[in-house]
């Protein structure tokens, strides 16, 4: 596949794009921000799941993982939900770190990469 693809456009940003054979997600938070990290973390791998299948493929195939945390000391719980997610067979290259984020409720974001 060497087409570029866009779903899920809006006037900022594309929230999926594939191009030769990877998936590209724009970062995921969470829709309910009143929960903790937790919960947001588990919005926002089902919001990943739906965003993955819009393109064609699947948490198995994921190749990259940026998270990025409002604060450092919630690693352990957000690794609590990623662990019991992914793939164990498959788990990405991973990457986590401490962000200001863009509102001050979102604990969490997400970005991946996936082949197709």
């Amino acid at each position: 596949m060497t087409k570029i693809e866009r779903f899920k456009i809006g006037p900022r940003m594309s929230r999926v794009v594939t191009y030769n054979s990877v998936v590209y997600l724009a970062g995921i938070t969470a829709d309910d921000l009143s929960e903790g990290v937790a919960g947001q973390m588990t919005q926002v791998l089902r919001n990943a799941d739906q965003m993955l299948s819009t393109a064609g493929t699947n948490r198995a195939r994921l190749l990259m993982a940026t998270i990025w945390l409002r604060d450092i000391s919630d690693f352990d719980q957000m690794n609590a939900v990623w662990e019991s997610w992914i793939d164990p067979a498959n788990p990405p290259a991973r990457a986590t770190a401490e962000c200001k984020l863009a509102n001050a409720e979102i604990l969490v974001e997400v970005i991946l990469q996936a082949a197709l």
